[in-house]
Parts: structure tokens; C-alpha cells; sequence
């Protein structure tokens, strides 16, 4: 990785995972970081994020995704929704190695990233679509859908509904998640839960929103 070692680099990691008491081996936390040095290489060409300093990328981007990984305990099919570079479905995916994890970005040249890191990375859990959620359509319907600094909260879920399976629910990853932008929420849907999550070497707001169905009696 040009210009950081990766000792250091897989320190912060190792610090990190450590920090949020993850169950990661070496092997993953070796993908992790081929992950890091991908997103690195090809951002310079591709600008898959406005990060550019591979230690930031790790705090910032990594650690961030990985901060959120116990949210999906019991998950099984997850679609990370505007994938953009990987974050947080190639995370997951890595972290999660027995459960689904498909993305999907209008942005071709992101995609195209995410189906090298698949390649590269042998991840043969990770399924890559190039078009609008709107216009999905999928054989199985997705226990958890997430995404990250997508969109708004009411946009997300209007779009994606349609791809949920019953009694499953939406987990968006957000920074301080504003109150009018939880009350602008689709009919028959709520927020169940907001959790702060603490990421390490990250002193900055960062929630997690859950949302699922309103039950009506």
C-alpha cells in the first residue's frame, strides 16, 4: 500500500476489531486489509471516496462498517443499498462469511470495483447489481436491507420496501440521524431503535437507525 505500511495498517486493525470485541481470524483481517489497499488503488482512477489517506480510510471507512457488524447478528440476506465503494456491504461480507450480502449502485465503474474485490477477494457470497433499487427484482426477498450515507431515511425505505421480506427490517448507518428525517418516514413504517455506535480512533457522532413495519392490531 503505497506510502503506509501495512504493519501499521493491520495494527489499527487489529487494535480495532479488538476494541469491538469482533470474532475476526487473520485471514479476514488479511482481506480487510487487501480491501483497503483495493479501494486505495482504484479510487485514485475510479474517486470511489473523497478519503484519501489510507490510515483515515481505515478509521473513517473500515472500522466505521465493522462498528456496525453485530447489528446483523442472526442475518442471513443483506442488500446494501447504494454500495458506492464497499461500505458496508464489502465489510460485512468479509466479516460475515456465511451470510448473503448483495449491493447494488446505479454507477458502473463502482460496481465494476465491487466485482474485482469479489474476484480478487474469492468472496463468493457477494452478489453486485448495476441499476436502481426502484427497478430490482429478486427470487428471494432480503431479511435486512442497509445502507450508508445514502439517502434520506424516507427515500431509502419508499424505494427498497419492495425487496423486504417479511418481518424483516431496514438498518441505515448515519451520523447524527435528525429528527425531522425520521418523522418524514413512510406510512406503516417506524423507528424501532436508535444506537450510537462508538468507532474506534473516530471522535464524531455515528448512529445506527432501525426501521421496521408498524404492527396493527
Amino acid at each position: 500500500m503505497a506510502g503506509v505500511d501495512r504493519t501499521a495498517l493491520a495494527q489499527v486493525l487489529a487494535n480495532g476489531v479488538a476494541e469491538l470485541h469482533l470474532d475476526l481470524s487473520a485471514g479476514q483481517q488479511d482481506q480487510l486489509l487487501d480491501y483497503l489497499a483495493l479501494l486505495g488503488k482504484w479510487n485514485h482512477v475510479y474517486n470511489l471516496t473523497s478519503v484519501r489517506d489510507p490510515l483515515q480510510m481505515m478509521t473513517l471507512h473500515l472500522l466505521d462498517s465493522l462498528a456496525a457488524v453485530p447489528a446483523f447478528a442472526g442475518a442471513q440476506n443483506v442488500l446494501d443499498v447504494g454500495a458506492g465503494g464497499g461500505l458496508p456491504g464489502l465489510v460485512l461480507a468479509i466479516a460475515r462469511p456465511d451470510m448473503k450480502v448483495s449491493m447494488i449502485d446505479t454507477v458502473h465503474k463502482k460496481t465494476a470495483f465491487l466485482t474485482q474485490v469479489k474476484v480478487e477477494l474469492g468472496l463468493k457470497n457477494v452478489t453486485v447489481y448495476t441499476k436502481k433499487v426502484q427497478d430490482l427484482v429478486v427470487n428471494a426477498p432480503f431479511d435486512v436491507i442497509t445502507s450508508r450515507a445514502f439517502a434520506d431515511l424516507s427515500d431509502f425505505i419508499d424505494w427498497s420496501q419492495h425487496l423486504l421480506a417479511e418481518g424483516g427490517r431496514f438498518i441505515a448507518l448515519k451520523g447524527t440521524a435528525p429528527q425531522e428525517e425520521r418523522e418524514r418516514l413512510p406510512e406503516d413504517w417506524k423507528v424501532q431503535q436508535l444506537q450510537p455506535l462508538r468507532v474506534p480512533g473516530l471522535d464524531a457522532e455515528r448512529h445506527l437507525v432501525f426501521v421496521e413495519r408498524s404492527v396493527t392490531v
